[in-house]
């Protein structure tokens, strides 16, 4: 992708003008990002998604004013039968992680492979009858709102009060005060960067597409990476055992002893101290699949140019190929053709043919996991 040159998606910005101007600073609302926009999936497709079993999805219906149970909440999977009539006002059926499940929509996401595919996760589909919504909330992440069909009014704010409803199903802001409001067309987009309220009203029946971005909290992170390093730890530390030659009687047994918490915090260190572990760990976790994918392994091992399955996901650093979870050392040619598979997410036959015999027998693998197909 050219980073300088100006697109209509991002309003006549470039993708480098618009990362330095809106990216996490402001919002920013697109007239006809995509002009002649129609639905990538129709309403019985969308509805038979949300039916299955290894698809996230959840409904939220809003009841009349004054109701005892203003918002009700569930989760999927959604039987059609399950769902209320089309022609019943005020819900929403938002599906999950579309992008994993059709290839159409895998390519419309594609498009915003300006930001990091580290950071990109995934694209959401929300149906909504006359006056459905999920009420006023602000997410943690960046989110780019494109309107697929109908209209949806959204009302949005800085909101400071970051106060909730009580006791509700729902994160609803308690004190939502809008500053600015639009009315999105289809193929019209809304960006909003993280923690912006908003609240998204559908005027008569629509769908709105939101590509998502992955936020990772500071403790998820730290979290992950300790337990990749522990898995790790047997291969990157010299063997030693505590030794206390030194160690005094004592009249408190029950006082853990200065030097071994001295030797625990040294071994801990010495992992830390590893950057290839610590990149190691990080970019596996980053290149995890989502819990709920699932792939077919058995697949014929491509001979010539192959793609990436659009569930697969890979990522690369300075020494390491990163591909569903796990890594790989790689130098050379072999790095520079890995990274433009992750990078283009497809490599020509005469590119596999420039591989090493070792390289083509992994791409072989990963034909055989389910990760990597053949190209016609």
């Amino acid at each position: 992708m050219n980073i300088q040159q100006p697109l209509a998606l991002l309003g006549g910005l470039s993708p480098q003008r618009f990362m330095q101007r809106h990216w996490q600073k402001k919002p920013l609302l697109i007239r006809a990002a995509i002009p002649g926009f129609a639905p990538l999936l129709d309403r019985a497709e969308l509805i038979d998604l949300a039916a299955q079993d290894d698809v996230e999805s959840r409904l939220v219906i809003q009841a009349q004013p004054g109701s005892a149970e203003p918002w009700r909440f569930r989760k999927g999977p959604f039987p059609r039968r399950s769902l209320p009539p089309f022609k019943q006002a005020a819900w929403t059926v938002l599906v999950q992680g579309v992008d994993l499940h059709d290839q159409r929509v895998h390519a419309l996401m594609n498009q915003f492979r300006f930001v990091p595919d580290a950071r990109l996760d995934d694209l959401m589909i929300s149906y909504a009858t006359d006056g459905g919504g999920v009420g006023p909330h602000f997410d943690n992440y960046d989110v780019f709102l494109l309107q697929a069909h109908g209209r949806r009014r959204w009302r949005i704010g800085r909101q400071k009060d970051h106060s909730l409803v009580p006791d509700m199903p729902l994160r609803i802001l308690a004190n939502f005060e809008p500053e600015q409001e639009f009315v999105l067309e289809p193929g019209d987009m809304l960006y909003l960067p993280p923690h912006w309220a908003h609240d998204g009203i559908a005027e008569g029946e629509c769908m709105t597409y939101s590509i998502g971005f992955k936020s990772p909290a500071r403790e998820e992170l730290a979290r992950e990476m300790l337990q990749r390093l522990a898995d790790a730890v047997d291969d990157s530390l010299a063997p030693a055992i505590y030794k206390d030659p030194g160690q005094v009687a004592v009249s408190g047994p029950g006082e853990i002893p200065e030097g071994l918490v001295q030797f625990a915090t040294a071994a801990l260190q010495a992992v830390l101290r590893d950057p290839q572990a610590l990149q190691c760990a990080l970019g596996e976790y980053l290149s995890e699949p989502k819990a709920n994918v699932w792939f077919s392994g058995g697949q014929e091992v491509a001979t010539g140019a192959v793609h990436l399955d659009q569930r697969s996901r890979m990522m690369y650093d300075a020494r390491h190929i990163y591909i569903n979870g796990e890594s790989f050392r790689a130098a050379g040619r072999d790095a520079r053709l890995m990274r433009q598979l992750a990078d283009q997410r497809a490599l020509s036959a005469a590119q596999v043919a420039q591989l090493s015999e070792p390289a083509r027998e992994l791409l072989a693998q990963w034909c055989e996991s389910g990760w990597l197909y053949g190209s016609d």
